[in-house]
């Protein structure tokens, strides 16, 4: 039996191959869960449908997070669909691709509301819209990265945003707490993803990340995929608002060992 046997998931944010959602969607449909899909934009269906057909995934729905009635629509679809769900990812973050290089004083009033909205809010949004379906033992889990606590050029508002979503990783994590749902964040090492090539340097920092990582490896969104597993399972039933790291070590280097320099 899976780790994940009779439980449903939702999984927002499958793009491609190679992102985040989908290796998370891969390792949910290996552990027993019965899935469904979110994208954003009909440019991305050609891309998720097939995607979802090759896990037996019949639930596949666009959803703009930045709207309210699309939320609404998709949840009104998944209890049509499902009744109740046990777990809900959030795999999703964006910037234009104008943030996020040069000076994050170069920030725009715009740029910057859209990257809070789309990459933090949605995640507030998306928990409220899903409260009433969520079973207790249920977990909610999104996903982050260490630019957060730590500078990392380039990365810009977007580290400001991911910031505040584990911020709000904690306050959703007591609210939900009183109705035994679980939420958490992975905070991945960076990963070869479509949200990753919009960043100015990402090669070179993709590179550094390796050499200065005390496993001396890059990330595999497998290797989150996993993560999310245990997340999301009865094994992490009593581990609530939590950033748990997935970067071979890299978060707890101070500076570059000698060997690296």
């Amino acid at each position: 039996m899976g780790l994940l046997e009779g439980k449903t998931a939702l999984i927002f944010g499958v793009a491609n191959k190679n992102s985040i959602a989908w290796g998370v969607a891969q390792a949910f449909h290996r552990e027993g869960a019965t899935i469904g899909i979110s994208y954003a934009g009909k440019i991305l269906e050609r891309r998720v449908n097939p995607l979802a057909e090759s896990i037996g995934c019949d639930f596949v729905e666009e959803c703009d997070v930045s709207s309210d009635e699309d939320i609404a629509d998709v949840v009104a679809k998944a209890e049509k669909r499902f009744g109740k769900i046990d777990i809900l990812v959030h795999s999703i973050g964006f910037a234009n691709r104008d943030e996020l290089r040069g000076p994050y004083y170069n920030t725009s009033r715009e740029g910057f509301r859209l990257a809070m909205d789309i990459s933090v809010f949605s995640l507030v949004a998306l928990s409220r819209a899903f409260q009433p379906l969520m079973n207790p033992g249920g977990a909610i889990l999104s996903m982050t990265y260490h630019g957060s606590v730590k500078v990392t050029p380039n990365y810009n508002v977007m580290g400001v945003a991911k910031a505040a979503l584990e911020a709000s990783t904690r306050y959703l994590a007591y609210d939900f707490g009183k109705e035994k749902v679980r939420v958490n964040a992975i905070s991945a090492g960076p990963i070869r993803t479509l949200a990753a090539a919009g960043i100015g340097g990402f090669k070179a920092m993709y590179k550094a990340f390796e050499e200065m990582a005390p496993l001396n490896e890059n990330i595999t969104i497998e290797d989150v995929a996993n993560a999310a597993v245990f997340l999301s399972s009865n094994l992490s039933a009593r581990t609530t608002g939590e950033i748990f790291y997935v970067d071979a070590g890299y978060n707890i280097m101070g500076v570059p060992s000698v060997e690296t320099v």
